[in-house]
């Protein structure tokens, strides 16, 4: 059982040209290896996608196409960056995306990669356990704890501070384990995180949206947080129905 003290962490983050797995490029990559206490080795490079970078997506991270022109490729970026990440255990914010977006990007590079098998903690899922954060986006989150944040929406600016927040958001924990052993749970969240009911109570959305949003590709603790909101409500139902006695007439 490792203590938390002693893990070396790997924290990873993917600047793209969109959020679509299928389409989308990898325009810029940074990592570093890390314990609670130093920051020990680390990797960034901008990356030529060989494609036109989208205005959308440029206005969030303001990386554009001149920047990333004489980068190298992804194919050549992917063997270093794999070589730090190593079977480290992976930290990010919504590291899901991150790590799918690189596993992808070796298979089409034809660069070998056990990425996927390497063992990931959320930063995302572990702030929505705190709980004690009004949002739970990385700049919020660094507000909250008086972290200094520069604004500048980069892949090694956000790893850099991605580190520092996973530190106060594992404070609690002693070992690995543990934290392991509360993400393998599914998280209830307290109000929808997006889309037009972004902010709202789960028991203040109408049932018809919760019933469309049951069977979508959300993430785990969203897809709990819906149905135990609908499952509550079929409960408070059937309860209403057993005190009726005029219900079946």
């Amino acid at each position: 059982m490792t203590q938390l003290e002693e893990e070396i962490f790997v924290c990873l983050d993917c600047e793209t040209t969109g959020l679509d797995l299928e389409k989308d490029s990898i325009i810029e990559v940074a990592a570093v290896t890390f314990n609670r206490h130093q920051i020990f080795k680390s990797y960034e490079s901008l990356v030529n996608p060989l494609c036109p970078i989208p205005e959308e997506s440029r206005k969030i991270h303001n990386i554009s196409d001149t920047m990333v022109a004489d980068k190298p490729t992804i194919d050549q970026v992917l063997p270093e960056l794999l070589e730090l990440v190593s079977n480290h255990i992976i930290v990010g914010h919504g590291i899901k995306f991150d790590i799918d977006l690189v596993v992808r990007a070796a298979a089409k590079s034809n660069i070998p990669s056990r990425l996927q098998h390497n063992h990931s903690i959320d930063t995302l899922r572990l702030a929505r356990l705190y709980g004690e954060s009004p949002q739970n986006s990385l700049e919020q989150l660094c507000k909250h704890f008086n972290i200094s944040y520069s604004g500048a929406h980069r892949a090694m600016t956000d790893v850099k501070m991605n580190v520092e927040v996973f530190k106060y958001l594992t404070q609690k924990f002693k070992t690995t384990d543990q934290v392991f052993k509360v993400l393998s749970k599914p998280i209830k969240l307290r109000e929808m995180p997006f889309g037009k009911h972004k902010g709202r109570s789960f028991k203040d959305i109408p049932l018809n949206y919760l019933r469309w949003a049951a069977d979508k590709d959300f993430d785990q603790d969203l897809l709990f947080s819906i149905r135990s909101e609908l499952n509550k409500r079929k409960q408070g139902n059937l309860f209403s129905q057993a005190g009726n006695p005029f219900h079946d007439l």
